[in-house]
């Protein structure tokens, strides 16, 4: 007996779930995925947020190996377990990947003593896929699925989901067309891009959520060469600082073509990263998120969306930088901004967290001596959105079973942690629920590599 399960979004968390189904004999014709992009054929190089694979499998291409990052992973399944999905995670990135022999880890050991009396310098393997590959790897992977018989429904918005009644309400983008769709099981699997939605769904019924921390910041941007003595050690750095109530760390470095990203979220502008591949795209510039991890805000999303709406001017974001202009996306046009010649809106929306981000950048000062040669697109947030209280076992609602919420519904940070909260969900579907008769399961992770 098979159940009719339904993906919304095609990021990587929705993608491994559906891929690790097939894979153990779940009829394909009985999976459904919604997502308002583009298939990978059709999707454009600066589609970065929609579409297959999602923002991370489609401009990035480094995957972490650690759990100490990119969310709370192993606070669900436990480390080991954790660790075995990750591997799977890699494992078909490797398996769709048209050269697979051109992948390698960098896994720096030693944290060098120029960091040390500023930073701390969080050291941990990554992955690199190589992001000139991703478009052939979403290709690839696509077609496995639809050979698979697996259905798609592309450029697909949804607009309303009826928990009680297990219905899907969609609008087909481009099209006066709607959609209605059923479904016995539910995986929730948006990126960035759907995280109103989900605030919007977490409100309509009153999920209950997990208490969650501040976490809000810049994106910062410099020429590399600054950096170099420190991305040859490690790549994707990560600098940290940590207080009493507050914490600091870089992350999401992008080196070499590295571009800023704008978002919107809730409405509001925000700032994120991502770096191309080709030469015709190196500005040999560098940038990462400088974010505030802050302890004891009361209402912290209500705080956040406060100081948010604070930071925006003219309909976008702010630029500050005591030398440099805002830059150019990927696509030659201007960072969307609104540039300031002082912190004053800054500090007056932070208060006196902006201090610690001030402080941040002066010791890297210390460390790399880029003088005034920096720039920050305020603000760059992360998971503003309360997490919803899910059972551990398999990520369902507490109040809703049949759903499943995955990757950055969940608070996944990155393509590792939401491609393995994809599996988790799959895995409890295959095992604990459906026991399929004529199938190989067992309980085992199926490798690919």
């Amino acid at each position: 007996m098979s159940m009719k399960i339904v993906i919304v979004g095609a990021g990587v968390a929705g993608i491994n779930a559906a891929t690790k189904l097939v894979d153990n004999g779940y009829p394909g014709k009985d999976i459904t995925i919604i997502d308002m992009g583009k298939d990978p054929h059709n999707r454009l190089p600066e589609e970065v947020m929609e579409g297959m694979l999602g923002a991370g499998g489609w401009s990035d291409g480094k995957l972490t190996y650690h759990t100490a990052i990119g969310g709370q992973l192993s606070k669900y399944c436990g480390e080991e377990k954790a660790m075995n999905l990750m591997d799977q995670v890699i494992s078909n990135f490797r398996r769709f990947h048209p050269k697979p022999e051109e992948i390698f880890m960098s896994n720096p050991e030693e944290e060098p003593e120029f960091i040390k009396p500023y930073f701390g310098l969080r050291m941990f393997p990554v992955w690199h896929i190589g992001s000139n590959y991703l478009h052939e790897i979403a290709k690839n992977w696509y077609q496995y699925l639809v050979d698979k018989d697996v259905n798609f429904h592309w450029e697909t918005k949804v607009t309303n989901i009826d928990f009680t009644q297990e219905l899907i309400v969609c609008d087909v983008l481009n099209s006066e067309l709607n959609l209605e769709i059923n479904y016995e099981e539910l995986i929730f699997a948006v990126g960035k891009s759907g995280i109103d939605f989900a605030q919007q769904l977490a409100n309509q019924y009153q999920l209950p959520d997990e208490p969650k921390s501040v976490q809000i910041g810049v994106r910062f941007e410099a020429p590399q060469h600054y950096f170099q003595k420190l991305i040859d050690i490690s790549y994707d750095f990560k600098l940290y600082q940590k207080f009493d109530d507050v914490s600091l760390r870089s992350f999401c470095t992008n080196n070499n073509a590295a571009y800023v990203a704008v978002e919107e979220t809730y409405g509001d502008v925000t700032y994120n990263g991502h770096a191309k591949k080709g030469e015709e795209y190196r500005n040999n510039m560098t940038n990462f998120g400088i974010i505030m991890e802050i302890k004891g805000i009361e209402n912290p999303f209500e705080w956040s969306r406060n100081v948010v709406q604070k930071l925006q001017k003219d309909g976008t974001g702010l630029y500050y930088s005591p030398s440099r202009v805002a830059g150019i996306t990927s696509e030659g046009e201007m960072v969307s901004s609104h540039p300031v010649v002082e912190t004053s809106q800054i500090e007056e929306a932070m208060g006196d967290y902006w201090t610690y981000i001030k402080n941040f950048i002066d010791d890297m000062d210390k460390v790399f001596d880029f003088g005034d040669d920096w720039g920050v697109y305020v603000p760059e947030v992360k998971y503003l959105s309360p997490e919803p209280l899910v059972n551990y076992k398999n990520l369902s609602l507490t109040k809703y079973p049949r759903v499943y919420f995955v990757g950055d519904a969940l608070s996944a940070r990155g393509i590792t942690v939401s491609g393995a909260h994809g599996i988790y969900v799959a895995e409890s579907l295959l095992n604990d629920k459906y026991h399929l008769e004529d199938v190989w399961y067992d309980g085992d992770l199926t490798l690919f590599i």
